[in-house]
């Protein structure tokens, strides 16, 4: 990368990419932050490469969405590997709860769920590597038993926190004689905002107070946006360690972003901040698993996520013939 290109993306991280630029593109979209519109641009730059057409939103041509496939099954374009398709289809065949989102599964290429798939869909069919892979990041872990995704111990039911919240993806680990998991939550262009969760029982903070790990005066933040959905992910992992049916001797919940998504890391350290105690909660970067990936997964499939997903290459080239005009 050239200077004048890493200056470019340097500037575009933070900073507003111009409508036209977008527009050629088919990716601007009303409301877009800097970051959702580098992702959403990143994505509509991929599929260009990929010679797929774009789709429509609204009957307007939208770059970060594909078109749907004609018939039965649908198009599987959205996934980069074999492992991401086999896995993909297993869940869905398997009714995998109904957070499961089509045709967003299929033609959405900014949702976090195809992300998930494209991420850990190689690892649920290779364990040994998912273990390699996983240990760069939390060495306590001693072997990968299972990968799963859209996964809950029971939606709604009350011996957790009773509403219809899952784990983007949840791995099972033994560690020695130790039973453990992470329960993870995927996030990539969103920015933790739209419409808060509604609790009219109080069950949420009766279900922290349990707890004890929340710092006091915490509670009415983690009630709002943005940190609503991390408190009541971490409150479903910390459920499910507590509860004596299900035999978790230890367990983390991981809140997992890109670097650039501010939005997203922002909240992640604001969150940990309302903890006394983070043994069960741990933020990390796409970044940081991508490159975990990359150093041990011996397979162009790691570098064709990177590319997919965090290269900042293709927008910098982009912007490169007037990184001035394009950005603000």
């Amino acid at each position: 990368m050239t200077q004048r290109e890493r200056a470019a993306v340097v500037r575009s991280t933070d900073m507003v990419i111009d409508r036209e630029i977008l527009e050629a593109h088919h990716a601007f979209v009303t409301g877009d932050n800097a970051w959702q519109q580098r992702a959403r641009l990143t994505q509509a730059l991929w599929r260009e490469r990929q010679g797929l057409a774009a789709g429509l939103h609204r009957d307007v041509p939208l770059g970060s969405r594909l078109t749907p496939g004609d018939g039965e099954p649908p198009t599987l374009a959205n996934y980069i590997s074999d492992p991401a398709k086999r896995q993909v289809e297993a869940a869905v065949a398997k009714k995998n709860g109904a957070l499961l989102s089509q045709p967003r599964l299929w033609v959405d290429l900014l949702s976090s769920q195809p992300l998930c798939f494209n991420l850990f869909g190689p690892l649920a069919e290779d364990l040994d590597l998912a273990t390699a892979t996983l240990r760069l990041l939390w060495p306590h872990i001693g072997q990968v038993t299972e990968i799963k995704f859209e996964w809950s111990p029971g939606r709604g039911d009350e011996r957790y926190t009773g509403n219809h919240s899952a784990f983007d993806v949840f791995v099972a680990y033994q560690n020695g004689t130790s039973r453990g998991f992470l329960g993870i939550e995927v996030k990539y262009h969103e920015n933790l905002r739209g419409t808060a969760a509604t609790d009219p029982k109080q069950r949420y903070p009766k279900i922290a107070a349990k707890h004890r790990i929340f710092r006091d005066g915490a509670l009415p933040d983690l009630q709002r946006l943005p940190l609503q959905q991390l408190w009541l992910d971490h409150l479903l992992a910390l459920q499910l360690l507590a509860s004596p049916d299900d035999g978790w001797d230890e367990g983390t919940f991981v809140f997992l972003s890109p670097t650039g998504n501010v939005a997203c890391t922002t909240a992640a350290r604001r969150y940990s901040h309302a903890l006394t105690d983070s043994t069960t909660f741990d933020a990390r970067t796409l970044d940081e698993l991508v490159q975990a990936i990359r150093l041990v997964a011996d397979d162009p499939w790691a570098d064709a996520v990177y590319e997919r997903y965090l290269d900042p290459r293709p927008v910098s080239r982009a912007l490169h013939r007037d990184p001035a005009r394009h950005l603000r």
